[in-house]
């Protein structure tokens, strides 16, 4: 079992370090402030101030400087094209990733900007959303034209197995009913496990064909409200690259939409949802059956997924906790509802 000290923590970098960091930059000057602004499992940010500017600091915790390397040439890249990308700085000889004392670091401009949730976008702005995330789609099949692939997971083109799902449920289920004091959290997280248990019971017939998944390309990995930067009602930057790689691009837009458009009641507010949809289909040429391929996965990949319960109960972490009402509901009321979800991403 995980257990809590698997989740990574660094200290924020002290002023030595700092100094010795942006000595590498040509003109970024001596450091000033840093403050944490984000943690999350793959890099931790800072708002760093300096004596020549404002910058975003990550912290990469995995360190695959190949990786970082990839992300970063394909901002550049993105940039050229018009995207709203925050590129990184580079060192005066080009490099864009500093490695002290073991640690990889990346120096962005610092981008003004707000997070908007679906329930603040307009339908417009929906659209043009949508009409974003499908210009990137397109963008990065043009800059990533002479990258390899990665390897993906073994897994990946198969759907979730509802068989370990039974057994990660009764594994969370002992952890909620285990947990000390016992909270209202903890009794939705066994309401909600014994209701997906009967689900999926009911359901399982319907796991995705091997073979059915939609086509596959780059995409950005990680793209939800945190990870879009916006300047009054426009979005001024996509950041946040670290889960670039190869997946289904329509999935992609299936499970940003379940991020944005989720209500706090657990259901997805359908005429945004299809106002998304259509602009992101337009902007990228996806059809409706790569649309409705691409609900059924993520609607089926919804209903065997626990891992807001796993970060709380094995690993310790509860920052996802008030996520978890919204989503846990939303996997129900996506099954009852799935006709209509499915007419909302594809009509």
């Amino acid at each position: 079992m995980l257990r809590s000290s698997v989740v990574r923590t660094a200290a924020t970098p002290d002023r030595d370090t700092l100094g010795s960091l942006l000595r590498h930059y040509a003109g970024a000057g001596a450091p000033l402030s840093c403050e944490p602004v984000a943690e999350g499992l793959l890099n931790h940010g800072y708002f760093l101030a300096t004596t020549r500017g404002r910058y975003f600091l990550k912290h990469h915790l995995d360190g695959d400087h190949a990786a970082l390397t990839r992300q970063h040439r394909a901002t550049y890249r993105l940039a050229a094209l018009g995207l709203p990308v925050a590129p990184p700085v580079a060192h005066t000889d080009g490099r864009t990733v500093t490695v002290l004392d073991g640690r990889c670091y990346a120096l962005h401009p610092w981008v003004e900007g707000r997070h908007l949730g679906g329930a603040a976008l307009t339908r417009d702005q929906s659209r043009r959303l949508g009409a974003l995330l499908g210009l990137a789609h397109t963008a990065l099949e043009e800059v990533m034209a002479d990258e390899p692939h990665p390897p993906r997971p073994p897994c990946a083109d198969a759907g979730a197995d509802p068989e370990r799902t039974f057994e990660t449920i009764d594994e969370l289920l002992a952890l909620a009913r285990g947990a000390r004091p016992r909270t209202s959290f903890d009794e939705l997280a066994e309401h909600r496990l014994l209701e997906r248990r009967a689900l999926l019971a009911q359901q399982a017939h319907r796991r995705p064909a091997p073979g059915a998944e939609p086509p596959a390309g780059w995409v950005h990995g990680d793209f939800h409200p945190l990870n879009v930067l916006y300047r009054g009602t426009e979005p001024t930057a996509i950041v946040d690259w670290d889960r670039l790689g190869v997946q289904p691009r329509a999935e992609e837009a299936v499970r940003a939409a379940a991020i944005f458009f989720v209500r706090p009641c657990g259901t997805l507010d359908l005429g945004k949802v299809a106002a998304y949809a259509g602009a992101y289909r337009r902007a990228c040429g996806a059809g409706a059956e790569e649309l409705a391929a691409a609900v059924h996965r993520v609607w089926w990949e919804r209903l065997n997924d626990f891992w807001m319960l796993t970060w709380r109960y094995q690993l310790g972490d509860r920052r996802t906790d008030p996520q978890f009402p919204a989503a846990a509901a939303l996997a129900i009321w996506w099954t009852r509802e799935y006709r209509a979800v499915r007419n909302a991403f594809t009509r």
